[in-house]
C-alpha cells in the first residue's frame, strides 16, 4: 500500500510528528519501528535484575522508544537536549514550542506537578556551586515516572491510531530512500514523504545510510562517563530544591567539561543492551522507591583528525568495557578506583551503599575508560562534593560505561528537510536532540514541515 507519509521510529519524534500531520490532514502515515508495542516492551531490566535476553533492547525501542521505559523527566527549557533557539531562529519561539509538547503529554496523563525551584532556592545553591568553579543550571521539569511513562506512551499511541496512524512494529528499516523504505522482510514500502527519527538506538545506521544516501553530516561531540550511586539522603537537599539537578563542572587537570545528567531520586540503576555492548542507566519509579540516588556524570568528548567520529570511539570504549565486565557493566567502589585496585563483592559489601542493579561484575571501572576520562570524573566528583557532600563517599558505587551517544548531526534546512527532496529527520538519531521533550519538538518542526510543502499550515 503506498503511503503519503512514512516515519522511520516511533519514539517521541515520531509520535508527535505522525500526532501533528494527522491533526492538520487526512494523509496516510505510517510509523514502522523494529521494538514492541507498550505492552509488550517488558525487559527484566525493568525489574533491577539486569538483561540478558533483549536484542534489540526493550528499552531502546518500541512505540515511545527510550523514553517509554525511562524515568520520564521532561526538561521544559529549549536549550536543554538541544537547542530550538538556534533550530528556530527565535527563542520565543521555542519556548512556545516546549510549551506545545508539554501540554500534549499532560492531555495524555503527565502529571500536573511541575518541580522548579524558587529564585531564592537557585541562587543560594549557585552561588554555593560557583564558589567551587561548578555551575548549577535550574530548570522546571515535568516527572512522569518509569512506572507511569507507558501508560502516557500507550495513551498517546491510542490516539493517533484512532486519527488514522497505522503503526508496523516488530520490522527492521534496512534501506531508505527518496519515496520507499525497505524493510528486513524482503518488502518496500512507497510514500510522497519519508520521516526518519529512529531514536539513538539507530543513530549509527542513520549515519551509514547517509553516508550511502551522500547526505552531508557533521560529527558532534559524546558523553562518556559513569553512572554514581549514592544513599538517597545524600541528595535530597538538592533534589527538594530541582528534581533533576544539572551541573557543569570543569576538573583542574584537562579543563574538560563534565556534567550531571539524569539524576533518578529513590531510583534503581538498570541496563541498556544494544547490538554488541551493555551500557547503563537510571529509571525512578513514582511508587516503588530504593534507599539510593543514582545520577550520571559524563565528560563530553569531541575528537578532530585523524579520527573525528566520536560514536565510533564511544562504541570501542563499550565494548572494551563489556568484555572486562564478562557481558555485564562493571560497578567498583569509589574507595577502589581511587586506590588503583578492582573491586570484589566483599569490598562493595563493606560499603553502606546496597547496589540496586546486581546483573554487574565487580571490577576496574580505569581499565576500561581511558585515563583522562577517569581523572576527570574523580576531580568531578571532589568538586561536586563541597555542593553535596557525601558523594565522593569512599562506599560511593560507580557503574560503567555510561554513554550518550550524540548522533552524526544531518544537516537540514530548517524544516528538517535533507537534501533529498521530501525526506526529513527528526529526534536524538538525526543529531537534532538529546531529550524527550526536544525529541518531540523535532518530531513537531518536521511534521510541519511537510504540511508546509502541502501548503497544509
Amino acid at each position: 500500500m503506498k503511503y503519503d507519509v512514512v516515519i522511520v521510529g516511533a519514539g517521541p519524534a515520531g509520535l508527535f510528528a505522525g500526532r501533528e500531520i494527522a491533526q492538520q490532514s487526512k494523509m496516510k502515515i505510517l510509523i514502522i519501528d523494529m521494538g514492541r508495542g507498550v505492552d509488550e516492551r517488558f525487559c527484566p531490566a525493568t525489574e533491577y535484575k539486569g538483561c540478558t535476553k533483549c536484542s534489540p533492547c526493550a528499552i531502546m525501542s518500541g512505540v515511545g522508544g527510550a523514553g517509554t521505559l525511562s524515568s520520564g523527566l521532561l526538561n521544559l527549557k529549549p536549550d536543554i537536549g538541544g537547542d530550538l533557539g538556534q533550530l528556530l531562529h527565535d527563542d520565543a519561539a521555542a519556548w512556545d514550542l516546549v510549551k506545545y509538547v508539554d501540554d500534549i503529554f499532560l492531555e495524555n496523563g503527565a502529571p500536573q506537578q511541575i518541580f522548579n525551584p524558587t529564585q531564592d532556592e537557585a541562587e543560594e545553591l549557585e552561588r554555593k556551586a560557583a564558589a567551587v568553579g561548578v555551575r548549577f543550571i535550574p530548570i522546571p521539569q515535568r516527572h512522569i515516572g518509569t512506572d507511569n511513562a507507558p501508560n502516557v506512551i500507550k495513551k498517546f499511541e491510542e490516539k493517533i491510531r484512532l486519527q488514522g496512524v497505522k503503526l508496523l512494529l516488530k520490522k527492521r528499516v534496512l534501506r531508505i530512500n527518496e519515496g520507499s523504505v525497505s524493510l528486513n522482510d524482503g518488502s518496500k514500502i512507497t510514500a510522497k514523504y519519508i520521516l526518519v527519527a529512529p531514536g539513538r538506538t539507530g543513530a549509527n545506521w542513520l549515519a551509514n545510510e547517509a553516508k550511502r544516501l551522500r547526505i552531508p553530516t557533521e560529527y558532534q561531540p559524546i558523553d562518556i562517563g559513569i553512572r554514581v550511586e549514592v544513599p538517597a539522603v545524600v541528595m535530597d537537599p538538592i533534589i527538594k530544591i530541582n528534581r533533576d539537578p544539572k551541573f557543569h563542572i570543569y576538573p583542574d587537570t584537562y579543563d574538560d567539561q563534565v556534567r550531571t545528567f539524569c539524576v533518578n531520586s529513590r531510583g534503581y540503576v538498570v541496563q541498556e543492551v544494544y547490538d554488541d555492548f551493555i551500557g547503563v542507566n537510571g529509571a525512578a519509579m513514582t511508587e516503588k522507591t530504593s534507599k539510593n540516588t543514582n545520577f550520571a556524570l559524563l565528560v563530553r568528548v569531541g575528537l578532530t583528525e585523524p579520527l573525528e567520529d566520536t560514536t565510533a570511539y564511544g562504541r570501542t570504549i563499550a565494548m572494551q568495557t563489556t568484555t572486562l565486565g564478562g557481558g555485564k557493566p562493571l560497578i567498583q567502589r569509589l574507595r577502589d578506583l581511587k586506590r588503583g585496585r578492582r573491586s570484589n563483592w566483599d569490598r562493595i559489601n563493606q560499603g553502606h551503599v546496597r547496589p540496586t542493579l546486581i546483573h554487574v561484575t565487580p571490577g576496574d571501572v580505569s581499565m576500561g575508560l581511558t585515563h583522562r576520562i577517569v581523572t576527570d570524573l574523580l576531580e568531578a566528583l571532589e568538586k561536586l562534593d563541597y555542593v553535596i557532600p557525601g558523594v565522593d563517599s569512599h562506599s560511593t558505587l560507580i557503574y560503567a560505561p555510561e554513554i550518550k551517544f550524540s548522533a552524526n548531526r544531518i544537516k537540514t534546512n530548517d524544516d528538517l528537510e535533507t537534501n533529498i527532496e521530501n525526506m526529513f529527520v527528526a529526534g536524538d538519531g538525526a543529531g537534532l536532540s538529546r531529550g524527550l521533550v526536544t525529541a518531540a519538538a523535532t518530531g513537531v518542526i518536521a511534521a510541519r514541515g511537510i504540511l508546509k510543502k502541502e501548503n497544509i499550515e
